[in-house]
């Protein structure tokens, strides 16, 4: 028989000092030691070696199979941004199964030089790498991920990103394998069954033998992703959870094949089979169970983006996803492009820091690709979309480092130490059965180990978390209060204090009551206006641009954008200034124009070459509902304002929010920022409202910043979560719903605790088959699956979110 690979190899046979498995042929040399490939010598140079060291070579693969990926069309069409020296790839990697394996694959850079940033989503099973286009290219890197046992599967489709069907094709097959096996198996085995093991030796011996050769293909085949995950897990010394699994199967086979070959038994051969049978079965549904429940940020089913659109001179505002090839769009100071398309102005700068990391705007004239992603300095530029948008690329984008908060949450850091000890734990019970049931029955023995082994599960454990914040993210979604990532729900659980900003927030403009108060401006004077405030993305901009609908709009040079202060732009030698009194050099407000409204005005001055020239007024109107939804806010948490305006309406705002809040006027973007990580520093959690202009450092800052907008083209990555306007008043509703989320999750805790505690109880008596604890392990997710969507769902229609 073939040595299998839970067995030991001949003495004769040389091991390889990572892995352990045996080495055939020549394997790799380096040095003293000998590994059976290269990727256990590169994982073991890169485990043991200090970072001081040489960086370790993987061996070549030999072959011209990825030659094609020297095209520059076929790379042209799998990167996701190229800008000449930095290239992002996303690639789909089915066999990322483990902590290991997202460790190495986010530290390829120790292999290439070439490689600049490696990311690993897990249960997306896909890498973002990042690498200079001087040092490395796309064949290089998918040559490395290949020589480390990591080969992409890439299909020249790949702009869609959906390969999973070559994973979804393997896992179908070896179920089908496992569970023709498996009926078989008990086929063979019912005469053994029901004569109590007496029938004729010939027979009885010749079902054996037929009965080991089906369990080949199952243990081999069929069970060797459990093999490969546990192996894969020792080698970067991380006991998975593939272990003891692969470790029950690897006993059972074993104990059968010894029964067999020596004529002491019929073995268990039907076990075997049922049991890897139920184990893939369970493993496909998880993952059919979670697919329905993709919380992935994809089109219209999550991210809120829409973008500015212009046809025949009038421009619109339309979602992302209902962008063309050949639509044309307007892309403002710092706002992002969403597609890939080319620029039809005279010139741009685009910043990729969002991409690439590099803040420095790079120069974009007439004809040149824009990648998306890119975030526009300056003034608007018109772009031609070229290929359809990737909104989730574009949430991608929102997750990465320069604007994520290392800070996860307490359930989630409680998962991880849980699933950390929690296979020791298991091999210590498992042992401590062996132990006590050894001497007094062997056959007990046998099925108490085998069955602890495979009933025990920290898998409900870990997706309690994933799938309660999950579905609270889709009930979020459709009360148009987009977070994030699922972590945020957490975030909002803890929150002590509430912080408002005003401006935009609480007040804004509606209607067409706007009107220009001092020096009458001249055609002229007000198409230059009227260019320069086009430029920005700020709602009182866009309500001066509406204004003055009826003048054109001319090319604008040295715009520039203040935060708190307005903007600056120059149009035929007229100078244009924006903004705030001071920006302007208006000294003081004439308060007899507040205007007969439930809120101040809100005013944007206009200074023409360094002379002010008066104001356009504007109708504000405070959010229907901003009352209660203090009143209602007040009862659990500590709330505040935080305002730059003047306190002329502190008593118009002691009515709102009631005596005893704390307003603070007079705020600049810096003074909020300082406030915010004042109260932290208090140890008190902060969610921060505002618009996401004037106060991102804010929002950046707080512990779950939400950026309100009635314009979903301004999008903010600094904030944690993009709250519509209109939906401003269910704020409490969604933060009782995040504590119930977190409620939630302990008691499905608790249920996972339970079904390990009793599973555990029969388990270790011997009193439960390996193939009933096959069919119970997956069970317990999908009970935990099932508890944590249904009963949110049912939270989310008591607190009237769906």
């Amino acid at each position: 028989m073939a040595t299998s690979r839970g067995t030991s190899p001949a003495p004769d046979t040389a091991v390889c000092v990572h892995c352990g498995d045996p080495v055939r042929g020549d394997g790799v040399v380096s040095g003293d030691l000998q590994f059976c490939c290269s990727g256990c010598k590169a994982v073991y140079e890169v485990l043991s070696q200090a970072t001081s060291c040489p960086v370790p070579t993987p061996r070549p693969l030999g072959d011209d199979r990825f030659a094609y990926l020297d095209d520059p069309a076929v790379v042209e069409r799998l990167c996701d941004f190229s800008d000449g020296s930095i290239t992002a790839v996303t690639f789909f990697v089915p066999q990322m199964h483990c902590a290991s394996c997202i460790w190495l694959l986010e530290n390829l850079f120790r292999f290439d030089p070439g490689i600049l940033h490696s990311r690993a989503d897990f249960l997306g099973k896909s890498v973002v790498v990042r690498y200079a286009n001087g040092k490395t290219g796309l064949r290089k890197v998918v040559e490395l991920l290949a020589s480390l046992g990591y080969e992409p599967t890439i299909t020249l489709e790949s702009a869609q990103r959906t390969p999973r069907r070559e994973a979804d094709r393997s896992l179908y097959a070896r179920i089908g394998i496992a569970g023709f096996c498996f009926g078989n198996a008990m086929i063979l085995a019912f005469p053994e069954y029901l004569s109590g093991g007496d029938f004729e030796p010939l027979l009885r011996s010749l079902f054996s033998y037929v009965s080991l050769v089906l369990a080949l293909p199952v243990t081999f085949y069929s069970a060797a992703v459990f093999f490969r995950g546990a192996l894969a897990g020792l080698r970067s010394r991380v006991v998975n959870l593939d272990l003891p699994i692969a470790l029950g199967v690897a006993i059972l086979f074993a104990r059968s094949a010894v029964e067999i070959l020596t004529g002491s038994g019929f073995g268990y051969v039907d076990s075997l089979c049922g049991l890897v049978f139920f184990l893939l079965l369970g493993r496909l549904f998880q993952q059919r169970t979670y697919d329905s429940l993709n919380f992935d940020r994809t089109y219209a089913s999550y991210f809120p983006l829409a973008v500015t659109t212009k046809k025949k001179d009038r421009e619109s505002s339309v979602p992302v996803t209902s962008l063309e090839p050949g639509t044309r769009v307007i892309i403002r100071n710092n706002e992002i492009v969403p597609a890939d398309a080319i620029l039809m102005s005279d010139a741009g700068a685009i910043d990729y820091s969002f991409v690439t990391g590099e803040s420095t705007p790079v120069p974009a004239k007439q004809g040149d690709l824009v990648h998306a992603g890119g975030r526009q300095v300056g003034s608007a530029i018109e772009l031609e979309v070229v290929k359809t948008v990737s909104q989730s690329y574009l949430t991608q984008l929102w997750n990465e480092a320069a604007f994520r908060t290392d800070r996860p949450g307490n359930l989630t850091r409680l998962t991880n130490i849980a699933g950390k000890y929690f296979t020791a734990a298991l091999f210590v019970v498992a042992a401590g059965a062996g132990l006590y049931w050894f001497p007094r029955d062997t056959a007990t023995a046998w099925n108490a180990v085998t069955a602890v082994l495979i009933v025990a599960c920290p898998c409900a454990l870990a997706l309690s978390t994933p799938f309660a914040f999950g579905t609270a993210l889709r009930v979020f979604g459709r009360g148009k209060f987009y977070a994030k990532h699922a972590d945020v729900v957490e975030w909002m659980g803890r929150i002590r204090t509430v912080i408002f900003d005003k401006t935009g927030t609480l007040t804004h403009a509606r209607g067409s009551g706007v009107r220009f108060v001092g020096e009458p401006l001249s055609p002229n004077e007000r198409s230059a206006v009227r260019s320069v405030v086009r430029n920005s993305h700020h709602p009182l901009s866009r309500a001066v641009f509406d204004a003055l609908n009826n003048d054109p709009v001319v090319p604008v040079t040295g715009f520039t954008e203040e935060a708190g202060g307005g903007i600056q732009g120059t149009i035929g030698g007229i100078t244009v200034r924006a903004g705030s009194r001071t920006f302007c050099g208006l000294p003081s407000v004439d308060e007899t124009e507040v205007a007969d409204t439930d809120a101040a005005p809100l005013r944007v001055c206009i200074a023409l070459n360094s002379v002010p020239r008066g104001q356009f007024v504007l109708a504000g109107h405070y959010r229907d509902g901003v009352a209660p939804l203090v009143r209602e806010l007040r009862k659990h948490y500590e709330v505040v304002l935080l305002s730059g305006d003047s306190d002329r309406e502190e008593e118009t705002l002691t009515r709102l929010f009631g005596e005893g809040v704390p307003l603070h006027f007079h705020q600049t973007p810096a003074d909020k920022l300082a406030f915010v990580a004042g109260v932290q520093a208090q140890g008190d959690p902060v969610l921060m409202v505002g618009d996401g202009l004037n106060d991102a450092g804010a929002l950046k800052q707080a512990d779950v910043g939400v950026a309100l907008t009635d314009d979903t083209s301004a999008f903010t990555p600094a904030c944690d979560v993009i709250l519509d306007g209109s939906m401003l008043t269910s704020l409490d509703r969604f933060l009782r719903f995040a504590r119930s989320s977190r409620t939630v999750v302990l008691v499905a805790y608790a249920i996972s605790v339970l079904y390990n505690v009793v599973g555990l109880s029969f388990a270790v008596r011997g009193a439960l088959s390996p193939v009933i604890a096959a069919v119970l392990m997956p069970a317990s997710s999908i009970t935990v699956v099932a508890f944590t969507s249904l009963s949110l769902r049912m939270l989310a229609r008591k607190r009237g979110l769906v």
